[in-house]
């Protein structure tokens, strides 16, 4: 069925890194939500005024949420598709994450008002009729939602997109409350136990708790999260594949949704290289990660001294003394620049985001742990601190 659907609504559904792709991915899970669902709340409504249940008005009144979901979901995906114009030269691919944060305010709306009315129910509680239509109705929705959720987890992996996982989770939450509802229903209609209230609130507060984790996921992006560990790690292993970079540093992952990374790093090559090869290597690579990664990738040319041992002795100094600070620090771009009266030590300290130290504190530490610095009065370390923005040091 996913595969015929695919065929349907995509095409060329290999290149999910295709903005137009992707809209087709996301038009394909909107409609398929937007029609289910609208069953869905059609079939649970009628059976939650057939049987005065409080639990399966609730449920319904979720299927109809998550319509609204698929909605959202569905002109989010079109618009994100658009193509870069003069107001936004890098594209629409987060009003991908936008779509996802507006389905998590509708879900979280929606349980409030579920939770409202099952306190009430708790409070006056009423028999609850039962009857066979609602139950099988309900065992019917629980296998809808099953498949629902295992669509939009599949199309999910097959684009890389935390919206539609978002909306996988949510059908498996539906799932397990739908079956909550049945066996309640069973238990209420059967030996006229009066749970139906509690269990219209155990559907409201699963309802919350997923509309809470999708703002989560669709906020995180919209900040600026770090990029994938895999990512940084394939960006490093490409550039450094070449013999003549002898080290990158200043990496930053830009996202502008899904599709749409930029990618900015220094590469580190000897200074006595011929800079006319170097660039033409350099604008290689570019263009290599960019067909491998998918992204627009700026490579800053960093030279560096490698046949002055002091330096070099110095740099290992550096290093030893920023990683007893803490094992994730490191150094580079240490040059020397001397004048008539003093000696500068120069270098870069890059440092991760939860070192809880100000930038004059880690200079201070760094300084007092390096020998050569102890040991010639004239010699001054002029140390710029940066922060790690790939994630991978915490």
């Amino acid at each position: 069925m996913i595969k015929w659907l695919t065929k349907k609504f995509v095409k060329n559904p290999e290149d999910v890194h295709s903005p137009e792709v992707r809209q087709g991915y996301g038009t394909m899970s909107g409609a398929v939500g937007i029609f289910l669902n609208l069953c869905l709340f059609a079939g649970k409504l009628a059976s939650g005024l057939l049987s005065g249940s409080i639990a399966i008005t609730a449920d319904a009144l979720n299927n109809l949420s998550d319509a609204a979901s698929s909605i959202v979901t569905l002109i989010g995906f079109r618009m994100a598709g658009r193509k870069p114009d003069l107001e936004h030269p890098f594209g629409h691919g987060r009003i991908e994450y936008i779509a996802g944060l507006i389905v998590s305010f509708i879900i979280l709306m929606m349980g409030y008002e579920l939770l409202t009315s099952s306190v009430g129910k708790i409070l006056t509680p009423e028999g609850v009729t039962f009857s066979l239509l609602p139950a099988v109705i309900l065992a019917a929705s629980v296998l809808v939602k099953l498949w629902m959720a295992h669509f939009n987890h599949t199309l999910a992996k097959a684009i890389d997109s935390a919206a539609m996982e978002a909306t996988a989770a949510d059908s498996r939450s539906d799932a397990v409350a739908t079956t909550a509802v049945l066996a309640g229903t069973i238990i209420g209609g059967i030996w006229d136990i009066p749970i139906d209230g509690w269990l219209g609130l155990a559907v409201s507060i699963l309802i919350l708790k997923t509309g809470f984790d999708a703002a989560k996921d669709t906020i995180s992006p919209l900040l600026g999260q770090p990029p994938e560990k895999d990512f940084v790690d394939e960006i490093e292993k490409t550039v450094t594949a070449h013999p003549d970079i002898l080290g990158i540093h200043d990496l930053i992952v830009h996202n502008y949704g899904p599709g749409r990374v930029m990618v900015s790093l220094h590469a580190e090559v000897s200074g006595d290289g011929n800079f006319y090869k170097l660039h033409d290597m350099i604008d290689n690579v570019e263009r290599e990660l960019g067909e491998k990664l998918h992204c627009i990738a700026t490579i800053h040319l960093d030279p560096i001294d490698t046949h002055n041992p002091e330096l070099q002795s110095l740099r290992e100094q550096a290093e030893a003394a920023a990683e007893a600070l803490d094992p994730r620090c490191s150094v580079h771009d240490v040059r020397l620049v001397p004048g008539d009266t003093h000696l500068n030590l120069i270098f870069d300290v890059l440092v991760p985001f939860d070192l809880k130290m100000e930038d004059g504190e880690i200079r201070q530490a760094i300084c007092g742990k390096i020998p050569r610095l102890q040991q010639e009065p004239k010699m001054y370390a002029v140390i710029a601190v940066d922060r790690d923005y790939t994630g991978r040091s915490a």
